[in-house]
């Protein structure tokens, strides 16, 4: 007699480059790897990109149609009854949405059907997503099921906002980096992320000119986001610095892998994170990682002077003092690296995925 599988329906715009859509790739992929699943993917963002991809027994669904921005209300009601249509036609036991500026959304279109519906902002958590979006999450989000929060601290922003009464904390999911003997180290100071202000790549980049050891070179790899044409500023500050040798701007890269193993450094300047990646993909690889202590992600992770360098936000000459002490000694590089791979272990995809399943599954 054949098993009735439990289905499991994962909606997000779309799979592009970034940090959410990894998470929902990875989730996916494990959730298929398991015989009792039957498993649903819709992407319904504007772009519906798949930048990562899933195994072929996930099933995607996307709409039909284009989004014309000329015709943005239609297209977006269009968009509300495409979801609420799919959801019903697929019959779900339990549906994941990520994205804090979606989650309203979905919650809006699945208005009044059964189905258990669990949500996760992946932002900064205290960020304000403007009147309307802050207004709609309030009033939304206690109709969900149950949300995710990355962090701890997470967790005690939403409980404060009173915006549901079930939230769960489960950290992404970090892939594991083997390292390799074909790949040799070479003296690089890696930074990986959108070319978004709140990054602070130009500070970055000014404050590893300062240090001004000629020996080493700083990796930006990452791609203009939000409409903010950061490379255009990037690249002018690197040419006014006669720096074109030192500092690479590598954009977006399908092998990132690769630059782990090569990189001696991780540097992230970072100002606004939910639970960064590639700060634990960065660990996962053996290297020491220097990051501002942001609201929520890096703490989780790094133990400062343990297993890396936690420094206080925005105070840019600690963070030049502690980069420059990790170029200079290699014993130091060695000894945070290793501890950063074992720690990180705890962040595992099995492990991360299992907790999300008995959380999804739970119905409460």
């Amino acid at each position: 007699m054949n098993q009735i599988k439990k289905k499991i329906c994962l909606v997000i715009p779309s799979l592009q480059a970034g940090g959410m859509e990894r998470v929902m790739s990875e989730l996916a992929t494990d959730f298929s790897y398991r015989t009792e699943f039957e498993v649903h993917l819709v992407l319904y963002g504007i772009s519906r990109q798949t930048f990562f991809t899933v195994p072929e027994n996930v099933i995607i669904y996307k709409p039909d149609f284009g989004f014309n921005n000329e015709k943005r209300l239609v297209n977006t009601v269009r968009t509300l009854f495409f979801l609420r249509k799919t959801i019903k036609s697929i019959k779900p036991h339990t549906i994941l949405n990520f994205g804090e500026y979606w989650n309203s959304f979905v919650l809006i279109a699945l208005f009044g059907l059964k189905f258990p519906i669990y949500v996760s902002d992946r932002c900064q958590p205290n960020k304000s997503l403007g009147k309307v979006h802050d207004l709609l999450r309030k009033i939304l989000y206690p109709k969900a099921t149950g949300i995710i929060a990355q962090t701890e601290k997470a967790k005690d922003i939403y409980k404060g906002l009173k915006l549901n009464k079930n939230i769960e904390i489960i950290g992404n999911p970090i892939r594991e980096i083997h390292l390799s003997n074909g790949i040799e180290k070479e003296n690089v100071v890696l930074t990986i992320g959108r070319l978004i202000s709140s990054k602070h790549h130009d500070k970055l980049i000014e404050l590893f000119l300062n240090i001004g050891n000629s020996n080493w070179k700083l990796v930006i790899v990452g791609y203009d986001h939000l409409k903010q044409k950061n490379s255009e500023k990037l690249r002018q500050i690197i040419s006014d610095n006669n720096a074109q040798e030192r500092v690479i701007l590598a954009g977006k890269q399908n092998d990132v892998e690769s630059y782990y193993l090569k990189s001696k450094i991780f540097a992230f300047t970072s100002s606004s994170e939910g639970f960064p990646n590639v700060i634990g993909e960065a660990m996962s690889a053996g290297l020491p990682v220097v990051a501002f202590d942001c609201i929520a992600g890096p703490s989780d992770m790094i133990t400062d002077g343990v297993n890396g360098y936690l420094i206080p936000l925005f105070d840019f000459d600690a963070f030049q003092k502690k980069l420059e002490k990790l170029m200079d000694y290699e014993y130091l590089r060695n000894e945070l690296g290793v501890k950063a791979k074992e720690s990180i272990k705890r962040f595992t995809i099995p492990e991360i995925s299992k907790k999300t399943l008995d959380f999804i599954l739970s119905g409460k």
